[in-house]
């Protein structure tokens, strides 16, 4: 697996945070710092594509994904975050958007047109999640993502996926030809050294390039301080189960 030396491990507590003016300072300025990291770890020109992953579900790579499109917007890149967690999605949710129709309404041929969404209050554009599919993971793997993801890079300036977990489906990892880097979001008292080694392993296979970690949930201030459990993957388990994969 390909590994970058200006790896982007960020520490900081995003989980239900919409990053703002009005957002903590240390919030700001962890974003701040990922997004620097992120250009030093992709240099060159053109548009970058960025997959926002976790090992398991509830470590906040929604957030992350979310909140670093809005980080790279404020400094005038255009940027769009795709919803590609068709199964249980939630961007949508974050940014206050309907959810469809959407990306699985495309990928299946509902829709004539990319179902783009700009924000003007954040600068950004979503690409929703659709109508939650029986087989996401053959829409990911189709031909339109690929000519899609072709067409939004002559269009912008970074493209952000958030991806379902590594380690529950492979959709992520599917992608890999497509995305120029991976950040695996790492959460303080939920994240198992197993499942995230499970997770680098999957990622080596297809030869993925890991640009860095962002260790979520954890601030030097009590304040913003929340101890999180171990979050199970039974939805995730009893969608998947229900369409006999």
């Amino acid at each position: 697996m390909r590994k970058n030396k200006k790896a982007s491990n960020i520490v900081f507590d995003a989980e239900k945070l919409l990053l703002s003016e009005k957002s903590p300072f240390s919030v700001q300025e962890a974003y701040k710092t990922l997004r620097t990291n992120i250009t030093f770890s992709l240099p060159g020109t053109g548009c970058k594509s960025i997959g926002v992953v976790s090992a398991n579900r509830g470590e906040g790579k929604s957030s992350v994904a979310v909140n670093l499109a809005i980080a790279l917007a404020q400094i005038n890149k255009k940027v769009v975050v795709i919803d590609c967690d068709m199964r249980l999605p939630t961007v949508a949710s974050k940014l206050g958007v309907e959810s469809r129709p959407g990306l699985s309404n495309y990928l299946s041929g509902a829709l004539d047109q990319i179902p783009l969404r700009y924000l003007a209050d954040r600068g950004l554009y979503v690409i929703p999640s659709g109508n939650i599919p029986p087989d996401s993971t053959m829409l990911i793997n189709s031909q339109i993502m690929a000519d899609m993801v072709r067409e939004l890079r002559a269009s912008f300036d970074y493209i952000i996926f958030d991806f379902p977990p590594v380690n529950i489906v492979s959709d992520a990892v599917m992608m890999a030809k497509h995305i120029d880097g991976y950040l695996l979001i790492v959460r303080h008292d939920a994240s198992q050294f197993q499942m995230i080694t499970e997770t680098l392993r999957q990622m080596q296979l297809v030869d993925a390039k890991v640009i860095g970690f962002v260790y979520n949930g954890k601030s030097e201030s009590k304040k913003y301080y929340r101890k999180n459990k171990y979050y199970k993957n039974y939805k995730y388990y009893k969608y998947y189960k229900s369409y006999g994969a």
